[in-house]
């Protein structure tokens, strides 16, 4: 009953530490696996009653074959988190690991921070933020960018996380890859909204747009600035402002309430002001054409 138990929570796989901790002898489980109560997985490892297993008890066995220090990383531990898909070979990380496995990627890093380890639905596995930082030593750049992203839309990316830990684990191989995707995610500390009006302001004498009025009040709602003439407002983005979940609804409930009274709202980041502003100077222009 007590195998049962803690097969039934760990994905139906259990160890052999994890069997004579329970006050099982090597001969009961010899017994089990001859007779079918157990069902050896790896060297240490074992399904209880049947063979019929998940992913995730594929991963946890794979985890538990590599000692108990071993996490569940990489590409492997991306899918786990949810914003990567799963990969047909396991990815373990483990600082001091038994053999390596021909079906198990082994990774040995000098060291695990204690911050690099998460529990994940009974699996051990590395954090969100060690996870991008290992990811990005085995991905492509515009792979890694889409990781990052899906990380984001789930609600796990945290960025102050992922500096802090690539700043810890030191010379990755990976680390320019992944500061060049970090920096959509990090605000220019100079887009002040007094400044990206200047910008804005500018952009509009530089490309012979008409002159928006300055932060002025639409329907209940200040806008950063108002073309009258064509119901077009532009709101300034920064992440640092619009990055919540309440912020990005909040923003939401009020573009469409703008839009009721007829208002088409362009949200502008430092990015569209970077340089001339020759696109967005471009876009601009076509929407008041249309909208006059």
């Amino acid at each position: 009953m007590a195998v049962a138990a803690l097969a039934g929570r760990q994905h139906g796989v259990v160890s052999l530490d994890q069997l004579v901790a329970l006050g099982l002898t090597k001969n009961a489980i010899s017994r089990r696996v001859r007779t079918g109560g157990l069902h050896r997985l790896h060297r240490g490892v074992y399904a209880v009653g049947h063979v019929a297993l998940t992913a995730r008890s594929r991963h946890l066995a794979a985890v538990l074959a590599r000692g108990p220090d071993a996490l569940l990383s990489h590409r492997s531990a991306g899918w786990l988190w949810g914003f990567m898909r799963s990969s047909s070979q396991i990815e373990v990380t483990a600082p001091r690991s038994r053999v390596a496995h021909n079906a198990i990627i082994l990774h040995r890093p000098r060291e695990l921070h204690p911050h690099d380890r998460a529990l994940l639905d009974a699996i051990p596995v590395t954090s969100v933020a060690r996870t991008i930082v290992d990811l990005a030593d085995v991905l492509s750049e515009r792979r890694l960018a889409d990781a990052v992203h899906e990380a984001e839309v789930l609600r796990l990316f945290d960025l102050e996380g992922v500096e802090q830990t690539l700043a810890r684990v030191g010379g990755r191989r990976g680390r320019h890859r992944l500061r060049r995707v970090l920096a959509d995610w990090i605000d220019d500390p100079t887009f002040t909204r007094n400044k990206a009006e200047r910008r804005l302001l500018q952009l509009s004498r530089t490309h012979h747009l008409p002159t928006p009025q300055v932060n002025v009040w639409i329907a209940g709602h200040e806008v950063d600035f108002f073309w009258p003439q064509a119901d077009v407002a532009v709101e300034f983005d920064g992440a640092a402002t619009h990055y919540t979940r309440r912020a990005f609804h909040r923003d939401r409930e009020r573009d469409r309430q703008l839009a009721t009274q007829g208002i088409h709202v362009v949200r502008v980041t430092s990015r569209d002001l970077d340089g001339d502003g020759a696109a967005l100077a471009r876009e601009l222009t076509a929407i008041l054409a249309r909208r006059r």
